[in-house]
C-alpha cells in the first residue's frame, strides 16, 4: 500500500533531527506498538532554570517506518528546551500538524513518539522521587501494557 507523505515528513525521514543514542542520559523512555511492530526510545538530558526543570538535550532511536522516524524527529524539535511541564502537554496531533499531515493509518506513530517522551519524563521524575503528573502516570500504565504485548508477540515469533 502506498502512502502520500508531506514534504516535511519526507525531509525529517531523510534527515532526522536527534536520531542518535545519547551517552549518559538522565532518563530513557521506550514505547512500542503491538499492531505495527515499531519500537522507539527517547533519551533526555535535564537541566534546571528558574522556571523549572527543562529538556536540555533530547534524542531518539527508532525501529520503525517513515512516519515513526519523522514523528520522533518532530517530537525532538518540539520538546527541546521546553520545561517538563510544557513537554508533558505535547500531544500527538501537535506533531501531526507540524508534519503537515500523516495518513490516518500512520497516526499511531505520532502517539508512540509522545508516549516515549512521556515515558522518559516518567522515568526521570520517578528516579528523582518527584511528583508524577496524572497524565504521565496514565500514559505510563498504558505504554507498559503495550510493551508487554510486543514482548509477548516477539517471544511467540522466536519460538
Amino acid at each position: 500500500m502506498a502512502y502520500m507523505y508531506s514534504k516535511r515528513v519526507m525531509e525529517l525521514f531523510r534527515h532526522p533531527k536527534g536520531c542518535r543514542k545519547m551517552e549518559n542520559p538522565d532518563a530513557v523512555g521506550e514505547a512500542g506498538s503491538f499492531l505495527c511492530g515499531d519500537i522507539m526510545k527517547v533519551y533526555l538530558k535535564i537541566g534546571k532554570k528558574k522556571d523549572g526543570l527543562f529538556i536540555k538535550d533530547i534524542s531518539f532511536q527508532s525501529f520503525g517506518c517513515v512516519a515513526n522516524i519523522s514523528s520522533s524527529s518532530q517530537t525532538v524539535e518540539l520538546a527541546k528546551g521546553k520545561t517538563l511541564d510544557e513537554a508533558i502537554k505535547i500531544k500527538n496531533m501537535d506533531i501531526v500538524r507540524k508534519l503537515g499531515s500523516l495518513p490516518s493509518v500512520k497516526i499511531h506513530c505520532s502517539v508512540l513518539a509522545v508516549d516515549a517522551l512521556r515515558e522518559a519524563i516518567y522515568n526521570y521524575l520517578k528516579g528523582k522521587k518527584l511528583p508524577i503528573p496524572k497524565e504521565v502516570l496514565e500514559s505510563h500504565k498504558r505504554v507498559q501494557k503495550e510493551l508487554k504485548e510486543v514482548e509477548h508477540m516477539r517471544e511467540k515469533v522466536l519460538k
